[in-house]
């Protein structure tokens, strides 16, 4: 790690943002450095200004990935080499209107019935039933589970805060069932690893690239071309509810 890169991550963890926001921080100034083959402390204004020019026009960033990129290197500049340049006054990502991606109640049943192992099936269910954001849902740990009080504790949410989300009654038991199957004293979703080992041994949670693969494979298996993610599933367009046909081990055909 270079004295530089290191210098920027102690001004996020001073600034106390999460280590997700600094890894995209520090990958928006590594792909600056990349476009002009050189250090970042040594690019000019002109040519920040050209290389915001160029993801905009050429590159087509997404309002979301143009955002970070500004963030993360306006953070740079300003407070790590503390550069204070009129560039960043102009930049703003384009303003989008969007609609997000909603899948109807039916749609959902016929994706999470096409998914393939048990484990994904069931963490898909529970960030559909529970509204969880992808992260959320692949980290929950038994203790999070509050049966009592029919609630999930999400730690570390968007903007690292906590919260409190409704629980609903058969999403507890699709959850006690996956559990009776692994039994990991800690985690509600282990990783099974390359070396596929017992999943009480597991040392961290399911990767979210493999929760999105098997929700894009059970898309295309079911013939749905909407371009949802599963962030998606946190939109709904009825009610939310646990599809009836979903069960713990269960694939419909």
């Amino acid at each position: 790690m270079t004295e530089l890169r290191k210098r920027m991550i102690e001004c996020l963890q001073l600034r106390g943002l999460s280590e997700r926001t600094q890894e995209s921080y520090v990958r928006a100034v590594r792909q600056l450095a990349e476009h002009y083959h050189k250090s970042p402390d040594l690019i000019t204004e002109e040519e920040l200004r050209q290389y915001f020019l160029f993801i905009k026009n050429v590159k087509h960033y997404s309002r979301p990935t143009m955002t970070i990129a500004i963030c993360g290197i306006k953070f740079f500049f300003e407070r790590t080499l503390q550069k204070d340049w009129t560039t960043f006054n102009l930049v703003r990502p384009a303003p989008e209107k969007k609609l997000p991606v909603i899948l109807s109640l039916a749609e959902v049943r016929q994706l999470l019935g096409r998914v393939r192992l048990p484990r994904y099936q069931v963490c898909l269910t529970t960030i559909y039933s529970c509204g969880l954001r992808l992260q959320e849902g692949t980290n929950l740990r038994l203790a999070d589970i509050d049966s009592a009080r029919m609630m999930i504790h999400v730690r570390h949410g968007k903007g690292a805060k906590d919260r409190y989300v409704p629980l609903p009654e058969r999403t507890l038991e699709l959850l006690r069932q996956y559990w009776q199957q692994h039994r990991h004293p800690v985690l509600l979703f282990p990783a099974e690893g390359r070396n596929h080992i017992d999943l009480t041994q597991a040392t961290e949670a399911m990767s979210k690239s493999s929760l999105q693969k098997a929700f894009r494979a059970a898309l295309i298996d079911s013939g749905n071309h909407k371009r949802a993610s599963v962030h998606t599933l946190r939109h709904y367009s009825e009610f939310r509810t646990m599809p009836s046909e979903v069960r713990c081990g269960s694939r419909s055909t």
